[in-house]
C-alpha cells in the first residue's frame, strides 16, 4: 500500500491511499495520524473517502509533524571514504526538526548565509507503532514503510562545530515523501536503486541494501535510547556523490532541480530557490 499527505488548502491536509491515478482519502489529516489512530495501516487499507486525481496533486511532507526525525551520518562505505572517515563502529545520530520538511514538488530554500549548500539523497523509515528496547523482531513490526528523503546540508555550517546539527537544520530545506510504501511491499530491509540528480546530472547512485547499518539495526538502536512513536522518521544516510567531496568542490547556487529517487517507492522533484536574510 502507498500512502500520501495532500493538502486542500491553506489549513488542511488528508491522508490518502494511492490507488492507481487516483487518490482515496482515508479519513485522517495526514499519514502521521493514521499511523497513530486506532487500526492504523489496516483501517487505512480500507477506508473510503472522497477522492482527488493523483496528477497535479499538492503533495505535503509525506509526516508533516513527526514527533522525532533522527537522522545517520556515515553509513555507506563509499561516502565513508570520500570523506575521509573510518567505518564507525556505532551509528552516527543527529536531530532534525519538522520545520525543516518539505512536500515532493515544493520549493527548497537556499539560505543566503551559506556559501556551501549540498545534497544528500536517502531511505527513509517511518515507524508505525511505539517501540522501546526492540529486539529484532519488534524493530521489524515497528517500521509501518519507507519514503524518500533529501537531507540538504550547509556544509559550511555543519563543520563549525563537531556537532553538525545547525548544518543540518535549515527552515524548508529538507524534502519528504512523495509516498509512505508498507514494510510488506518492501520487506524491512530494502535493496532498493537510490539516486539523485541535480540539472538531469546523476551525482549520487546506490542501493539501499549497502547501508552499514540497516534499518532494523537503527529501530533497535535508537529505541534503546528514546521511545520510537507512531510517525517518527529515520533517515538513513547517504551514499558518495556529495558534492562537499568533489573535486572541485560543488554546491546548490539557486535555481537547481533536485531529483532525488528511489525504486519502487517514489520520486522528488524539488528547485532550489534563494532565500532572503
Amino acid at each position: 500500500m502507498k500512502l500520501a499527505t495532500i493538502r486542500l488548502d491553506e489549513r488542511r491536509t488528508a491522508a490518502v491511499r494511492v490507488e492507481g491515478d487516483r487518490l482515496v482519502e482515508v479519513g485522517r489529516p495526514d499519514v502521521g495520524a493514521v499511523l497513530a489512530a486506532p487500526g492504523g495501516l489496516a483501517a487505512a487499507a480500507t477506508a473510503d473517502g472522497p477522492r482527488h486525481p493523483l496528477a497535479g496533486a499538492d503533495l505535503a511532507p509525506v509526516v508533516p509533524q513527526p514527533g522525532k526525525v533522527v537522522c545517520v551520518g556515515l553509513n555507506y562505505r563509499n561516502h565513508i571514504k570520500e570523506m575521509g572517515r573510518d567505518l564507525p563502529e556505532h551509528p552516527t545520530l543527529f536531530a532534525k526538526y519538522a520545520d525543516t520538511l518539505i512536500g515532493a514538488h515544493d520549493a527548497i530554500r537556499r539560505p543566503a548565509e551559506t556559501g556551501r549548500f549540498d545534497w544528500e539523497a536517502e531511505l527513509a523509515l517511518v515507524i508505525g507503532r511505539q517501540v522501546r528496547r526492540a529486539d529484532e523482531a519488534e524493530a521489524v513490526s515497528a517500521i509501518a514503510g519507507f519514503t524518500v528523503l533529501n537531507d540538504i546540508t550547509c556544509r559550511d555550517w555543519q563543520f563549525r562545530t563537531r556537532e553538525w546539527l545547525q548544518g543540518k537544520n535549515w527552515d524548508s530545506s529538507t524534502p519528504v515523501g512523495p509516498f509512505l510504501v508498507t514494510a510488506d511491499e518492501t520487506g524491512p530491509r530494502p535493496a532498493l536503486d537510490i539516486r539523485c540528480e541535480v540539472d538531469g546530472r546523476v551525482v549520487q547512485s546506490d542501493n539501499t541494501g549497502d547501508l552499514l547499518f540497516d534499518p532494523v539495526d537503527l529501530v533497535r538502536y535508537v529505541s534503546t535510547m528514546v521511545r520510537l512513536n507512531p510517525g517518527d522518521i529515520i533517515a538513513t544516510g547517504t551514499p558518495g556523490g556529495v558534492g562537499h567531496a568533489r573535486e572541485p568542490q560543488v554546491y546548490l547556487e539557486g535555481g537547481e532541480l533536485v531529483v532525488t529517487e528511489i525504486e519502487s517507492i517514489g520520486r522528488l522533484e524539488n528547485p532550489v530557490v534563494p532565500e532572503s536574510a
